[in-house]
């Protein structure tokens, strides 16, 4: 181990690397869980597949902008470096402080307790809640192991676990279409359709669940200062990743359709959404014995998303420590290049969410924070514009994608308030303790700055390159 002093973690992580990391981040929990929660909300299947096109554009105007950003400011860290830079360190903090609990830690447990339902489907002996939260627990415990012991091994494996979890879907796909015992009918429109579901809160609080799905699109940035040749290949790591996952995800959500109808989905027999659609879909598409196979794999799947956000997470933290917004311990790390005290902390977090709640009510508390401080980052790409500085990407389409994502993001947060109002007060009071908590940590961390030492945490000048 180092002597406590943060070691340069180098530039070890390639493209195919990059990419890997940003398709096994998006591709986990949601994909999986979230197709009942829509058709309740919609019942139209038009919709539905609609909101996952919508999701995919909102997802790549995100990654474009980020982009950007990541190669104006090619450090690890992502938006606590971005928001920090722009606007006030405040906000970077409060960012990192987000990225803590319901960034990566919530999304972690809410993955854990995702693949613990998918198992409990195959053996009625673990059935029960607690039995699912042990396992949750364990698979957290398994994959922290792993990251903890090498940063570059721990990448190959991703890079494995992403490949085979990409194949996993291209084969239920086509299986599903060619094979599968399915129903075209099963798109048949109702409830007014496209046309009368889109303007209402029903499609905004379903593009959440979208958007949580998809969520992840911006995952090589938190590992920026690692990417070898951050200007051309993080770029290409968000886009390229991103849209492989948005065809993916539409054709995946067209065959979970054509398995199963919306009214299905979003009632199954009685007891209301389906939360493990690949399962309930593999079953109706190829019987039980093949569709218990599928199921298995599927669980393997969120594996990957578990791991790959053990992997990622870290890096914001550590970045935090540099800068001692976090404390200094955070950003101690291995000879190999692992920030292992910053992993452990949060696998400590993750468990603590996996006890505390449900992967119904982690995803909706993420769903929210990620529309927040997804918007004001992208926001922030005017700010440093407006100052000149300069990037060796420019964001497609600019101004027009960036404010399409500011908009979207922030109607999503306001449907998900007006809701929690009106049914859900329970997350509202966790998002209010969130900040709170991010409040007096900040406050604490001043304080501590500013009797360690006068001068405020400096920005390396290669930071920000201004032309």
């Amino acid at each position: 181990m180092s002597d406590g002093q943060p070691a340069s973690p180098g530039r070890r992580f390639g493209l195919t690397v990059a990419i890997a990391i940003v398709i096994a981040n998006m591709i986990g929990t949601g994909v999986f869980t979230s197709t009942g929660f829509q058709a309740a909300a919609l019942h139209d299947p038009t919709t539905m597949i609609l909101t996952w096109v919508v999701g995919g554009i909102l997802a790549l105007c995100g990654a474009a902008a980020y982009a950007e950003l990541g190669t104006m400011m090619p450090k690890a860290g992502g938006e606590y470096v971005y928001l920090r830079e722009a606007y006030h360190p405040v906000f970077g903090f409060m960012s990192g402080w987000v990225s803590l609990t319901a960034g990566f830690s919530a999304p972690i447990a809410a993955a854990a307790l995702a693949f613990a339902r998918y198992v409990a489907t195959m053996s009625p002996t673990i059935a029960s809640a607690n039995a699912q939260k042990g396992i949750a627990v364990a698979l957290i415990l398994a994959v922290t192991s792993l990251h903890l012991f090498d940063s570059v091994i721990g990448g190959r494996v991703q890079a494995y676990l992403t490949a085979a979890k990409v194949l996993l879907i291209l084969v239920f796909i086509v299986a599903g279409v060619f094979v599968g015992q399915g129903d075209w009918g099963h798109f048949a429109s109702v409830s007014g359709g496209v046309a009368e579901n889109v303007p209402t809160m029903a499609f905004a609080i379903s593009l959440m669940y979208v958007s949580f799905a998809y969520s992840g699109w911006n995952a090589a940035a938190y590992i920026a200062g690692e990417i070898e040749h951050p200007e051309r290949n993080l770029p290409r790591a968000l886009i390229v990743g991103t849209a492989i996952v948005m065809a993916l995800y539409v054709l995946l959500n067209v065959v979970f359709i054509y398995a199963v109808s919306p009214a299905e989905l979003g009632n199954f027999q009685g007891h209301g959404p389906v939360f493990e659609v690949g399962d309930t879909a593999g079953r109706a598409l190829f019987g039980a014995s093949a569709g218990k196979a599928l199921t298995t794999l599927i669980a393997l799947a969120l594996v990957s998303a578990v791991s790959a956000m053990v992997m990622a997470g870290p890096r914001v933290y550590a970045a935090m420590a540099e800068d001692r917004a976090l404390p200094s311990l955070l950003a101690t790390r291995s000879q190999r290049g692992v920030p292992f005290i910053a992993v452990g902390v949060q696998a400590v977090l993750g468990i603590g969410f996996v006890l505390l709640g449900n992967a119904e009510e982690l995803i909706r508390y993420v769903g929210f924070w990620l529309a927040i401080f997804a918007a004001l980052t992208v926001a922030a790409l005017f700010v440093m514009r407006r100052r000149g500085v300069a990037s060796g990407y420019r964001t497609l389409g600019y101004p027009v994608t960036p404010l399409l994502f500011i908009a979207l993001s922030l109607w999503i947060a306001w449907a998900q308030i007006k809701q929690g109002v009106e049914r859900n007060p329970k997350e509202l009071v966790f998002a209010l303790v969130t900040v709170i908590g991010g409040a007096i940590a900040y406050g604490f961390m001043r304080r501590s700055n500013s009797q360690a030492t006068t001068s405020p945490p400096s920005v390396p000048p290669a930071t920000i390159n201004k032309e």
